[in-house]
């Protein structure tokens, strides 16, 4: 299964980058959808989730400035994330997830099905 991630890059602090990350129609239909992180010398970190309602749920790190959201036309999810910081360098995956039927929540090692390839994500000070 692959799950095709576009849109990292450099930027500098207060810029704003979208990510995309498209999926098989059948994952898309089937699981939860979120994104993950690893910055350099950190652990991977789960950033956001969004479920097959639209019910998101956001790490505070990231809270009010990125936005996820998806396309059911085109079976993508974005990750929108605006006013950026040095901190959030890191490689950005995206993730299908099983669903928490308590309601979106951090997204966990644990409950992910299929992993993206990861794109870079550098923001420079």
């Amino acid at each position: 299964v692959q799950l095709v991630e576009s849109g990292g890059g450099s930027v500098q602090a207060g810029g704003s980058l979208r990510l995309s990350c498209a999926a098989p129609g059948y994952v898309y239909k089937s699981f939860c959808m979120g994104w993950f992180r690893q910055g350099p010398g950190t652990e991977l970190e789960g950033v956001t989730t969004i479920n097959k309602g639209g019910h998101t749920y956001y790490s505070d790190f990231v809270k009010g400035r990125f936005s996820i959201s998806k396309d059911d036309d085109k079976n993508t999810v974005y990750l929108e994330m605006n006013t950026l910081k040095p901190e959030d360098t890191a490689e950005y995956y995206c993730a299908a997830l099983y669903c928490d039927t308590r309601g979106p929540t951090l997204p966990t090692i644990p409950s992910v099905a299929y992993w993206g390839q990861g794109t870079q994500v550098t923001v420079s000070s």
